[in-house]
């Protein structure tokens, strides 16, 4: 009796253990259906996804767009002449033999590379070929021109610039020294002011993208408080109910992103014929960089990560006030 009586208790007693890869591979199952039944509800109401999709997708052009601008005009100054080229023009009256004098002293220094004497007459010359006023500087008297001489230094750097030209400015036979690349040295200056108002845009509006999409996981938080009060009776944990949120807005940020990625696409090519035919006016064959296939995904995954970013800050701050009564 007494071992039928064990015999039964051993049959009858049994303990549930559920192992570690058993619980792997239920954390993953939900991860499978949490995507799907979320990107299943965002296709579920098409017009108001597009419509977050669209502003996202703006949100995200803007900044992107205009830096792919700036890096097209990077390359078009990149292309022009950026050497440093110092014009000398010496005192009215100065003679013809001393002005060369000087220019083969300034081609003995060392911080000097080229150095080109153009007398009055040759700059009178030039002058008149390229305005096109031949018969109205052939009626002058004088030649008002002055003797110059052009001087390209040997190192580019503007404190040694600067000092060369403070150099040349005390030679009792100059009158002035222009720096001709100055203007070059402007728009650089004014393109790196440009990128950075851009780059202040540009998180202004990641900030924004984050809000909006922020504030849509709080409508659909608001819009599923019944379902998420039940899963909770029934023992779901924060990270469970968190889960489907989570993709949401992966979701919303991967389909702003793909619309950010096409609108700066048709943009470019809105503009690329007018700017390939300036381009040719000019002689030259530059043609608009895009962003290419990785930069392309890489807006579309950066647009997923914000949309990540964005739920998960909503979830943090609506979920934790829904609770069971």
């Amino acid at each position: 009796m007494a071992g039928r009586g064990s015999t039964a208790r051993r049959e009858g007693a049994s303990q549930s253990r559920t192992s570690l890869q058993d619980r792997y591979r239920s954390w993953l199952q939900h991860h499978r259906l949490s995507a799907a039944d979320s990107l299943f509800r965002v296709l579920d109401k098409p017009l108001s996804s597009l419509m977050t999709w669209l502003v996202i997708g703006i949100a995200l052009a803007l900044p992107v767009g205009l830096s792919v601008a700036l890096d097209n005009a990077r390359t078009v100054s990149s292309q022009l002449d950026s050497t440093a080229r110092l014009s000398v023009f010496l005192v009215d009256g100065t003679a013809a033999p001393a002005a060369a004098a000087l220019a083969e002293g300034l081609e003995q220094r060392d911080d000097v590379t080229t150095v080109v004497f153009l007398s009055r007459d040759d700059a009178l010359a030039e002058f008149s070929q390229l305005s096109g006023f031949a018969d109205v500087l052939d009626s002058l008297e004088d030649n008002p021109l002055p003797h110059v001489i052009l001087v390209e230094p040997a190192a580019a750097d503007e404190q040694a610039v600067a000092a060369l030209r403070r150099e040349l400015l005390a030679q009792p036979e100059v009158a002035q020294v222009v720096l001709d690349m100055a203007w070059l040295q402007r728009l650089n200056r004014l393109m790196e002011l440009s990128r950075r108002l851009v780059q202040a845009l540009g998180l202004l509006l990641l900030a924004g993208v984050v809000l909006i999409l922020g504030n849509t996981i709080r409508l659909a938080i608001e819009n599923r408080r019944e379902e998420i009060v039940i899963t909770k009776l029934v023992g779901g944990s924060n990270a469970f109910v968190r889960r489907p949120f989570l993709y949401t807005g992966l979701w919303f940020g991967v389909g702003g992103g793909v619309v950010a990625a096409v609108l700066i696409a048709l943009a470019l090519w809105f503009v690329d014929g007018p700017v390939s035919a300036l381009a040719a006016s000019y002689g030259s064959d530059f043609r608009l960089g895009g962003l290419g296939i990785m930069n392309s995904l890489n807006l579309v995954l950066f647009g997923g990560l914000l949309g990540l970013a964005g739920a998960w800050l909503a979830v943090s701050r609506h979920l934790g006030g829904i609770e069971p009564r």
